[in-house]
């Protein structure tokens, strides 16, 4: 039996081992950090609408949840840290809105403007929860400064990375 065959007849296991490669990846890109304060640039929302938009919603979802348990548990997974203080402070509700992130980025679909549409609505949902959270910190007009507004390019760079990489994967 080859090892597809073996996942291909065990679906639990192979869900679970995509959602332990997805949380490594998302790990991975968590380290790839533009030092900003109080919210580091990362690659982690490529990584977060890619897996929603390739593995679906429910995959993406289980896989970003995988990965805040591994934080919260103390593995050092987060751009800033972790343990439970990573999230209370200032950028868990970043870390927090990459779950509505995945469900959303899961439901792309087919055409190339519903794809579009919906990867750049899932990369703003990790915003929503993200400067609402960051303003109990540093208030709201900082917090839409330093929490959004100095992230449009780069998220609209990273929206155009995850459409262009869901396209050539799945062939529109």
């Amino acid at each position: 039996m080859t090892a597809i065959q073996f996942f291909a007849a065990r679906p639990a296991l192979r869900f679970l081992s995509m959602a332990v490669l997805g949380s490594a990846a998302l790990a991975a890109s968590a380290q790839v950090t533009l030092p900003m304060w109080p919210v580091p640039a990362t690659l982690q929302t490529l990584v977060v609408l890619l897996l929603g938009a390739l593995g679906g919603s429910r995959l993406g979802a289980a896989t970003v949840a995988l990965y805040l348990a591994e934080g919260a548990m103390g593995l050092p997974v987060f751009a800033g840290g972790a343990g439970p203080a990573a999230l209370m402070g200032p950028t868990a509700g970043f870390l927090l809105g990459f779950i509505p992130s995945a469900l959303i980025a899961g439901l792309a679909g087919r055409g190339a403007l519903r794809q579009g549409a919906v990867l750049t609505a899932a990369h703003l949902a990790v915003f929503v929860p993200g400067v609402l959270w960051l303003s109990t910190f540093v208030g709201f007009e900082k917090a839409w400064m330093a929490g959004f507004l100095l992230f449009v390019p780069g998220t609209a760079v990273k929206t155009a990375l995850a459409f262009a990489v869901m396209r050539a994967l799945r062939r529109g």
